[in-house]
């Protein structure tokens, strides 16, 4: 493969960096450490906000930016401030969720790094969901207030991120279509199946990843980018150089210029080694 001059490193966790089992292997880990030493910035990139994020990845210690909530937010953890924010105003976040509440949708939001959910779609989201992981996430880390959109009316202020959960394949697709159409400067994606995330336009990792570079003082292209899933589109296809996993969902694998092993297979190692002559 063609060596290109990379001075970050962008990863997105789940699918990714992470195991199935949501753990960070040893061969991934030392790949990041050593490319670090080499000078190069190891950028998580990720839909969840930082405190959902795996405490195998908080404790990283080169780890000084995180691209979060799928772009929503880009944060410089030394010095504790926010690089790049890009959200949904609160009434147009109300609205989404009114029209959500047609269908049959599991929902809840990212607010200011942290997340919440109506009670009852709480409950009746940790007996339905499938994937054990997303049951667990709601379970620890989305709390329950007793009407979702009457405590963001009272809150007024913008969300980072809009999340449901919906079984039918049909109804997922026509949401994911339609959504950007009925509620103008919104950005719609997905991470896994069963899942879909509304931010606004501005927020999806490729326009971080713009904004942390620009910040650092280099471009796009010097990024090396890593991803499986629908919201790692943007950045598979604008950064540097995108890889996609084995595992990655087909519309990812497109976007890829390059595609390494699986995430159970250290794919993140073997990708971070041939293209960054480790």
């Amino acid at each position: 493969m063609e060596k290109r001059e990379i001075r970050l490193i962008a990863l997105d966790l789940d699918g990714t960096l992470l195991r199935t089992d949501k753990s960070l292997s040893e061969r991934n880990r030392l790949a990041l450490e050593k490319a670090h030493e080499k000078g190069i910035h190891i950028v998580p990139t990720t839909g969840r906000f930082y405190g959902g994020m795996p405490q195998c990845i908080r404790d990283l210690p080169f780890v000084r930016y995180c691209v979060t909530i799928n772009g929503a937010e880009v944060v410089d953890l030394q010095e504790n401030r926010v690089i790049y924010s890009a959200t949904i105003p609160c009434k147009q976040a109300v609205e989404i969720m009114e029209k959500l509440d047609e269908y049959p949708a599991l929902y809840d939001c990212y607010q200011e790094n942290d997340s919440f959910m109506t009670a009852s779609l709480r409950e009746k989201a940790l007996t339905t969901i499938r994937d054990v992981h997303f049951r667990n996430m709601v379970r620890d880390l989305r709390k329950p207030v007793e009407d979702l959109k009457t405590f963001l009316r009272e809150r007024n202020r913008p969300l980072q991120k809009i999340q449901f959960f919906i079984h039918e394949p049909e109804t997922r697709a026509y949401l994911m279509e339609n959504l950007p159409l009925w509620f103008p400067h919104t950005c719609v994606t997905s991470s896994v199946e069963e899942n879909v995330e509304i931010n606004h336009e501005h927020a999806h990792k490729s326009a971080a990843l713009c904004a942390l570079a620009e910040h650092l003082g280099f471009t796009k292209n010097e990024i090396l980018a890593f991803g499986d899933g629908e919201n790692d589109i943007s950045m598979l296809r604008d950064m540097g150089l995108g890889v996609a996993m084995a595992n990655a969902c087909q519309n990812a694998l497109d976007a890829a210029e390059y595609r390494t092993l699986s995430n159970d297979e250290d794919g993140v190692a073997k990708g971070i080694e041939e293209f960054c002559n480790l």
